[in-house]
């Protein structure tokens, strides 16, 4: 019996050490995340989704948003993509402090919205690291890689198939 409780209090340390190891690492980590930004304290990165790309700068201002030089709400008329769009903003906290402008190509208004979405959690992680876990959290740095099939020869569509009739 004494056999079996040294086991596992062997167990029990050896995972202890683990962790602490495993914490030390994340640590190291995260002190070398630094802000990168430009001499005017602007983030700039990229967002992409399906086949829309985005190029977004960020950089401290009063919450003005441009896309491809025009308003926010002319380039994106539907609200549902706008509430997705500065979502970023609102996990962070940090809503109407930054100035954003979009450059976005390809795609329709969703993947592009969603491609802005993507540019802008990833410029805000550049400028402030410690947005990292938030953003992290809501799945905002993972670029979603679905795109739409191909049509495959033969068929109708990319997996519909013509319709078959026996006689």
């Amino acid at each position: 019996m004494e056999e079996i409780d040294a086991e596992e209090s062997e167990e029990a340390r050896l995972r202890a050490e683990r962790r602490e190891s495993e914490k030390e690492r994340e640590d190291e980590r995260r002190a070398n995340r630094v802000a990168v930004r430009d001499a005017t304290g602007a983030s700039s990165a990229t967002g992409r989704r399906k086949t829309s790309v985005a190029r977004v700068t960020i950089r401290p201002g009063d919450g003005a948003v441009t896309i491809n030089d025009r308003p926010f709400d002319a380039h994106i008329p539907d609200i549902n993509h706008r509430a997705m769009m500065i979502r970023p903003f609102l996990v962070t906290d940090t809503m109407g402090l930054f100035d954003v402008h979009a450059s976005v190509r390809g795609g329709g208004l969703s993947g592009q919205a969603q491609a802005i979405r993507h540019g802008l959690a990833r410029a805000l992680e550049l400028y402030e690291p410690d947005f990292r876990p938030a953003l992290k959290k809501e799945g905002m740095l993972t670029r979603d890689p679905r795109k739409v099939e191909r049509k495959k020869p033969g068929r109708k569509k990319a997996r519909k198939a013509f319709q078959w009739v026996k006689r």
